[in-house]
């Protein structure tokens, strides 16, 4: 395989992460219009709220046994058309059964989505030999700014979902399975066995897995503060305007956006444990900054720390999985996938839970506590592949921009 198409399948597969944050966004952003459309009552809502990610990770783990049969690529190809038209059904929709399918679909289809997208992903991080994973985040970041810029035009100016909708299915659909033809994984590049078959294949132990695992849950359980609580946070405990508490998750994504677009060229320069346990401490100091914040601006400050922290514990987890099993990346990665959404089912209702027993001043500690539990377990992203059984195979560097 040429340098050439390697470039091109690391451009395809960004463009696949931008167009997943876009779609995610228009979907998280409008659940209030959703609801409002099928006529969801507040007692139903957290239940179409919770079977997204529940049926999330079982599309994950269908994606682990999909790909001992067709490469991920295969996965993605189709999976990422299917999530962009579950969104459309959802706004398209009119009774109730239509947007429990919609959701359904798109919760399945976004799990496996997720998992191949990552595989391929540390798959080509192998072939090039150094950092690149934090990159692809960097497009979902954007992608996520992009959609939720989408949807707040579309709610300014009261439009249905449907034609809010419409115009981003139909330019990022064709691109996106277009784009698909250029994919590329390291596993060719390599010219091996493809992952988690024949011979060359490792059992990916949970125990060992496990703590990776945590990280990924406690990660999502402060992200899923930030996204769930943060306006709520500020406008009530701290006191700003409505406009006013719309911008924390502004800055959070932008941040998350700058920390990963340079994030990688820390991993190079610094290693993967460093860049983990830093971010660990800043997203720790943000919480803390939160929690204690006498005022609004003092809250921006903590959720841009926040942002700068959070963002580059995720892809190195993946990354981690990926050196942690070389030779079973694929099967290591949809089990380790699942925990995205085990973290995210978990973490707003924790924090509304202590904020109405307790108060959410306290509720902030607690995240806050949990990403800084990354550090008990920051060793783990400096796998060495041979202490699990992966053998002492090195990814060959390959000199691509």
């Amino acid at each position: 395989m040429t340098h050439a198409r390697l470039r091109y399948g690391r451009a395809s597969l960004a463009l696949s992460f931008f167009v997943q944050g876009v779609t995610f966004a228009l979907l998280v952003t409008r659940i209030p219009a959703i609801q409002d459309r099928y006529g969801i009552s507040d007692g139903l809502l957290p239940v179409f709220l919770a079977a997204v990610p529940i049926l999330a990770g079982v599309g994950s783990v269908v994606t682990e046994k999909v790909v001992a049969r067709v490469r991920p690529r295969v996965v993605l190809r189709w999976a990422q058309p299917v999530v962009l038209l579950a969104l459309l059904g959802a706004g398209a929709g009119s009774v109730l059964w239509e947007a429990a399918l919609a959701l359904g679909v798109f919760g399945l289809a976004v799990g496996a989505l997720d998992a191949s997208m990552n595989m391929m992903g540390v798959s080509l991080q192998r072939a090039y030999g150094r950092s690149i994973m934090l990159g692809f985040h960097a497009a979902y970041s954007l992608g996520g700014i992009a959609g939720a810029s989408m949807a707040w035009a579309g709610a300014h100016w009261d439009l249905s979902l449907l034609v809010s909708y419409l115009p981003a299915v139909v330019v990022l659909l064709p691109a996106a399975f277009i784009g698909s033809r250029w994919y590329a994984e390291g596993a060719s590049v390599e010219a091996g066995p493809v992952e988690g078959q024949g011979k060359g294949a490792v059992p990916v132990s949970f125990k060992l897995l496990m703590p990776l695992c945590l990280v990924m849950s406690f990660t999502y359980i402060g992200d899923s503060t930030v996204s769930n609580w943060s306006a709520k946070y500020v406008h009530d405990v701290l006191g700003s305007s409505e406009q006013l508490s719309t911008v924390p998750y502004n800055i959070y994504m932008v941040t998350t956006l700058l920390g990963r677009t340079v994030g990688d060229f820390g991993v190079r320069r610094f290693g993967a444990v460093t860049v983990v346990r830093s971010g660990s401490v800043l997203a720790a100091v943000g919480f803390g900054v939160v929690a204690l914040a006498g005022g609004a601006w003092v809250g921006m400050l903590g959720f841009t720390l926040l942002g700068l922290g959070l963002c580059v514990i995720v892809p190195q987890t993946f990354a981690a999985a990926g050196r942690m099993f070389p030779r079973a990346s694929d099967t290591a990665i949809a089990r380790l996938n699942v925990f995205n959404y085990v973290g995210f089912l978990v973490g707003s209702p924790l924090v509304g839970a202590l904020g109405d027993a307790w108060s959410y001043r306290g509720a902030m500690l607690v995240p806050m506590v949990l990403v800084l539990a990354t550090l008990v377990y920051a060793k783990s992203f400096g796998a060495d592949p041979a202490r699990y059984g992966g053998g002492h195979e090195r990814p060959r560097t390959v000199d691509v921009g």
